[in-house]
């Protein structure tokens, strides 16, 4: 069967631009509170969110919104690291999974270089930006979007429709979602504290992680001489619920990440991480533990989590690609770091194994990566490290 290798990798988020500078803050584990939006227009009792630097607006033409600066950034470094020229980058697909898009855009006055925009304009600016004529879409399957991006991008090189895929996510602020999530009391005056027993809602964050992905064959053709890992099985599920609220039994959830296995060819026992969703929202946090013990059996209380969003924030559509990046590099440099430091304050509900203090070793040769979203939207990766 067709491997599909990640050879390339691009972020921009809270913690700065590059892979480089994101790893560091994840192996330092910092305590990073969130910050008060300058948004004067949201009104709302907690205006608090992880922003991203987006860069300067390109001079000339028409003007980007945040999310497509975000992706760009990502993007080329992504493609950069790869070492895609820009005849390979042509013959590529585009994918990016976001919530809101550009929404940033309507939710102010219209500018009148672009009046007739659409909010949806991600994947575009991308495709565009690398010249990529093999197609481009923006999912929009809320947060767990660019995880399924990133499950699509793996299916059509696999069935042969594409060689080479650029796919991630990006999201940046929007005031109509802050001001939901504060209707629904559903953002944390502290931080974004997912398992945490004291947890109150989640944060917004803002972020980019896009990936390079090729068939073996093409790679090996063009001479790459490093990939990171394999996106090797995803699993995708709805719960058919809810528009808010996940299924109560944590069904679909299970089937999602049991089909991530088996589409990987692997079973429970050889994942060595498991990069959650893990929200900070009371019902989400405890179910997905639920879970986990129940797809990993005995072992769920040993097998290593690491919570991202306690670091970033909660990135809605990038959410999943960024968890993807996480997951790459885990398995590239072989070791988990540390979560952010709660002491003895987990919840006791939650009963999942989150190292702090140190990075620690990785054992085994897969890391999982889950994302759930509104409307039951669930979808579990599973990434495989190099063969030593």
């Amino acid at each position: 069967m067709t491997e599909v290798l990640i050879t390339g990798v691009g972020t921009a988020s809270s913690l700065g631009v590059g892979v480089e500078s994101f790893w560091r803050a994840l192996c330092a584990a910092p305590d990073i509170r969130p910050q008060r939006h300058g948004d004067p227009g949201a009104r709302v009792k907690v205006p608090l969110g992880y922003p991203a630097d987006t860069g300067p607006e390109p001079v000339g033409g028409e003007p980007h919104g945040r999310a497509s600066r975000l992706a760009l950034l990502a993007s080329h470094e992504a493609v950069n690291d790869a070492g895609l020229t820009a005849q390979q980058a042509i013959h590529g697909a585009v994918l990016i999974g976001t919530a809101t898009g550009n929404a940033e855009r309507f939710e102010r006055p219209l500018d009148p270089r672009s009046p007739y925009a659409s909010a949806y304009t991600v994947s575009s600016a991308v495709a565009s930006a690398l010249g990529a004529c093999r197609g481009a879409a923006s999912i929009s399957n809320a947060c767990s979007a660019s995880g399924y991006a990133l499950g699509l991008a793996a299916d059509m090189i696999r069935s042969g429709e594409a060689e080479v895929v650029v796919a991630g996510g990006a999201e940046a602020y929007s005031r109509v979602s802050l001001a939901c999530f504060n209707r629904m009391g559903a953002i944390d005056p502290v931080a974004c504290r997912p398992f945490h027993r004291d947890r109150a809602g989640t944060v917004f964050g803002e972020g980019a992680a896009v990936f390079v992905l090729e068939s073996d064959e093409h790679a090996h053709r063009r001479g790459a001489t490093h990939h990171y890992a394999t996106l090797a099985g995803s699993g995708w599920s709805c719960d058919a619920y809810h528009v808010t609220a996940p299924e109560p039994s944590g069904e679909q959830i299970a089937r999602a990440m049991t089909d991530a296995l088996e589409d990987a060819g692997t079973s429970a026992e050889s994942i060595g991480c498991v990069v959650p969703h893990g929200t900070g929202t009371t019902l989400n946090d405890v179910l997905e533990s639920d879970v986990l013990a129940a797809v990993f059996g005995e072992r769920s209380a040993h097998v290593p989590v690491y919570s991202l969003k306690a670091l970033i924030g909660h990135t809605a559509g990038a959410a999943g690609a960024l968890g993807a990046l996480a997951a790459t590099l885990i398995l590239d440099r072989g070791r988990i770091p540390p979560n952010v430091a709660m002491g003895d304050a987990q919840d006791p509900h939650c009963r999942i194994d989150l190292p702090q203090g140190a990075p620690i070793p990785l054992t085994g040769r897969h890391v999982m990566v889950n994302a759930f979203a509104f409307g039951g939207n669930n979808v579990s990766l599973v990434l495989e490290g190099r063969a030593l």
